[in-house]
């Protein structure tokens, strides 16, 4: 069995998916929309643009796929997939580089699987904006190192502050990574592999380094907009400067030229 997981999307609608006749319909809420499509397929939709299939062949994949694009929002360019084989009836849960080893393949396990590789190939996407965003930022600083001064301005510096906080928000809403799912509170089995699955993808990990990224671009765009704040009221101060100096120049022509 082989899942293949994609980021296509920002965002996708699962409201105007729910009545889409893909299968079976297992498991749905505002998040997640799980569909067993035969015997052994099935397939994942994710709010966060992520669309995982198992065991769909490709004709069945593309279809399904040109049915789901319109209700995505703000669509990815780059490729950001990730691919693993799912080996059942394994003597114990194992976990390798391009392998899951698993004993039973009920739908839980089959999506708590689905699941976290969605979350990687998710984590590869927020880490693939947050290294733009901290390339973008390091030429501003360059460029301060090296002629002492910023070349952005006000608006573009409030663009980069409001996609560095969006990033920080979709994390926090999107990603389950230090939180266990619901299901493994009360199944041991499901709690040992979701621990297995954390760790072998090493997403707590990747989503820190995420974050430590993201902390370090937002404490340079601080500094970057304190430095705006100070240029601008030092041009203020000059405007000020200059007015009065033009009154009283006014002031002492009229009185030597009255």
């Amino acid at each position: 069995m082989q899942v293949k997981s994609y980021q296509f999307a920002d965002y996708i609608d699962l409201k105007s998916l729910r009545t889409t006749t893909f299968g079976e319909i297992i498991y749905a809420d505002n998040d997640e929309l799980f569909f067993k499509i035969d015997e052994d397929a099935f397939l994942y939709i994710l709010r966060y643009g992520v669309i995982t299939q198992l065991n769909l062949t490709d004709e069945q994949f593309l279809e399904i796929k040109a049915r789901i694009l319109p209700s995505c929002r703000n669509l990815v360019e780059t490729s950001i997939h990730e691919e693993q084989l799912i080996e059942t009836g394994s003597a114990e849960n194992k976990i390798s580089h391009n392998k899951i080893q698993i004993k039973n393949s009920n739908t839980d396990v089959l999506r708590m699987v689905m699941l976290y590789i969605s979350q990687s190939v998710t984590l590869d996407y927020y880490a693939e904006l947050t290294n733009k965003l901290l390339e973008d930022t390091n030429q501003h600083t360059q460029l301060l190192e090296r002629k002492g001064k910023l070349s952005i301005s006000g608006t573009h510096l409030k663009k980069y502050i409001g996609k560095t906080l969006l990033l920080k928000n979709l994390i926090a809403q999107n990603l389950y990574i230090f939180d266990s799912p619901e299901e493994t509170w009360d199944n041991e089995r499901l709690d040992k592999l979701h621990i297995e699955l954390k760790r072998h993808l090493d997403l707590q990990d990747r989503a820190r380094s995420v974050s430590e990224e993201l902390g370090i671009v937002k404490e340079n765009l601080e500094l970057f907009k304190d430095i705006l704040q100070y240029r601008n009221s030092v041009m203020l101060e000059w405007v000020v400067i200059i007015l009065i100096a033009v009154e009283v120049v006014n002031f002492l022509i009229e009185k030597i030229f009255p």
